[in-house]
């Protein structure tokens, strides 16, 4: 139901974007968020976008670096991802839920996954 692209290799504060198709949804969606997983580490939260108005939530880590926005039209959810660093090489999610328990940076608050796509940053 979920497709990630746009991963791949990038040189130290360089850009990728990454994009997740929603468009294989049977249900609605009502967030949308990214995680990531490093190597021998937890997955862990990114970014998360509310899909009617829009209201967007940042890790920390990624705060003026990263940007999260959705095209209602396309059903496309994507991640612009600026001055990527090598900390930031990890397999990238996607994710949707079609319901909103009032929290957004907690797996526990997704229901539908992508396969992950992974983004390296070489120094």
């Amino acid at each position: 139901q979920l497709v990630e692209s746009g991963g791949g290799l990038v040189q130290a504060g360089g850009s990728l974007r990454l994009s997740c198709d929603a468009s294989g949804r049977t249900v609605d969606t009502r967030l949308a968020g990214w995680f990531r997983q490093a190597p021998g580490h937890d997955r862990e939260f990114v970014a998360a976008i509310m899909w009617y108005h829009g209201r967007t939530t940042y890790a920390d880590s990624v705060k003026g670096r990263f940007t999260i926005s959705r095209d209602r039209d396309k059903k496309t959810l994507y991640l612009e991802m600026n001055s990527l660093q090598p900390e930031d090489t990890a397999l990238y999610y996607c994710a949707a839920n079609s319901q909103y328990y009032g929290s957004e940076d907690a797996e526990s608050d997704y229901n539908s996954w992508g396969q992950g796509i992974q983004v390296t940053v070489s120094s």
